[in-house]
């Protein structure tokens, strides 16, 4: 019995792609970042903004956004951005509207565009920013 040449060519192809899958699983690459909890907020916060340390934290529901807000009143939207997340420091021009289920938020940067997010206490959050 012979083997194709094409059907051993492909079986070969078939056992490099399950073993690279393998070594990469068994590495950790890939996978969907969240923000699981707020030290994982706190850590990307900081990652954005050198020394800013959250006092305040809401996440979004599905975990791929947040609001972070320090001691002096500075508020950080992060957002997930690829397999990493992304934050911005929200300025005057910086805008917020409210939903029934939570906040639109548009930083007033346009490569950073809008972020939506369903948290527990909008009304907070929306004032808090409308106050910036």
């Amino acid at each position: 019995m012979e083997i194709a040449p094409l059907l051993l060519q492909f079986g070969g192809s078939l056992l490099a792609i399950l073993a690279l899958y393998g070594l990469a699983w068994s590495l950790g690459l890939g996978g969907k970042p969240a923000l699981r909890d707020e030290e994982t907020v706190r850590l990307t916060a900081n990652e954005v903004v050198d020394g800013f340390q959250a006092q305040r934290i809401s996440i979004g529901r599905g975990a791929k956004a947040a609001l972070a807000k320090d001691a002096s009143g500075r508020i950080m939207v992060i957002k997930q951005h690829g397999n990493r997340f992304a934050g911005r420091l929200l300025t005057e021009s910086a805008s917020v509207h409210e939903e029934v289920d939570g906040l639109i938020v548009d930083s007033g940067e346009a490569r950073f565009g809008t972020v939506r997010l369903s948290i527990k206490d909008p009304a907070v959050w929306a004032d808090a920013i409308n106050r910036l």
